[in-house]
């Protein structure tokens, strides 16, 4: 992997396969999204091959390409690695009830088939050799952003901590309607962000432009 001036060997990372997000075949934003199974194969690569699905949350268009939509799972052999709060969450009776029913189902949908798979990670556990998991709840309630580490070298992806490249990463503490809990959501950027910045750690976001990464810095604006 290489981009703004970081180059990783991912190959070193043994579990190192589909390693964050399956949203990628739910066309719920849009005709043009949900191309991941036809770009692996494009790309030559099995999912039967996938070692391990890493989740940052259980939103649709973080797990939505887990299963099909008959229920069976596109990687037969890989394992789920998500937060037991987030799981249980949105797995939970409860948000039946609420204006939260479409993304407890979608998560329903993608997380029970594959319920014999899935292993809950903490916040600060290595849980695959290179993957380390940093708790930032807000944007959902287990919400968890992974640093990354190969070589020497590492890059810290951010899931859902910040939806846009300027208005949430310049300005962390304004509140996003979409987030679970907003408030908590700025807690967690703010402080996020600002170590990372301090670290000079590389970063990648899943809803930026291609490629999506980059180097935080802190500015008088945050």
């Amino acid at each position: 992997m290489k981009g703004n001036g970081t180059t990783m060997d991912l190959r070193q990372l043994r579990y190192f396969t589909a390693i964050v997000e399956q949203g990628s075949f739910s066309k719920a934003f849009g005709p043009t999204t949900g191309r991941l199974l036809k770009s692996m194969q494009e790309a030559g690569i099995d999912p039967a091959s996938i070692d391990a699905i890493v989740c940052s949350h259980a939103h649709i268009d973080h797990t939505g390409g887990i299963c099909s939509a008959e229920g069976k799972p596109h990687f037969p052999n890989a394992q789920i690695y998500i937060s037991q709060v987030d799981h249980d969450y949105w797995l939970d009776d409860a948000r039946l009830g609420t204006p939260f029913k479409a993304f407890g189902d979608h998560a329903r949908a993608n997380l029970r088939p594959v319920r014999d798979r899935i292993v809950f990670f903490t916040d600060g556990q290595e849980f695959l050799p290179g993957i380390t998991a940093i708790s930032a709840p807000g944007h959902s309630p287990g919400h968890t952003i992974f640093n990354v580490s190969s070589g020497g070298k590492s890059f810290t992806f951010l899931g859902d901590l910040t939806h846009h490249p300027v208005l949430l990463t310049e300005n962390p503490r304004v509140e996003f309607a979409y987030d679970w809990d907003p408030k908590m959501s700025v807690q967690s950027r703010v402080k996020l962000l600002t170590m990372l910045a301090e670290q000079k750690t590389p970063v990648m976001s899943y809803h930026f432009a291609w490629p999506g990464s980059g180097t935080h810095r802190n500015s008088k604006v945050g």
